[in-house]
């Protein structure tokens, strides 16, 4: 007999539950990057996508509010040498 997961434990969230958050970005000097941001972005649990502009300097991640949160996306960059804070007016 196999072990099965409960339903409730982690389900991944909907699409309603998901949150956009929008980063400006700093030290993208070359085209290649937002590639090594997006990457260290998509690297956190529960980043479902990352768009990186390398013209305006800002990302676009999609997340699972349950799993992550801006401060936790914004280190994943940080880390990877490019700091990232999330843009004015951006929700809660």
């Amino acid at each position: 007999m196999s072990a099965t997961t409960p339903a409730f434990a982690q389900a991944p969230a909907t699409e309603a539950a998901l949150r956009t958050a929008t980063f400006s970005v700093e030290n993208m000097t070359c085209a290649s990057c937002p590639i090594t941001v997006r990457l260290a972005m998509e690297g956190v649990e529960g980043v479902r996508s990352a768009e990186v502009d390398f013209e305006t300097k800002s990302a676009t991640v999609v997340f699972d509010p349950a799993l992550t949160d801006p401060e936790a996306i914004a280190a994943a960059s940080m880390n990877a040498g490019y700091p990232a804070t999330p843009a004015a007016g951006m929700p809660e």
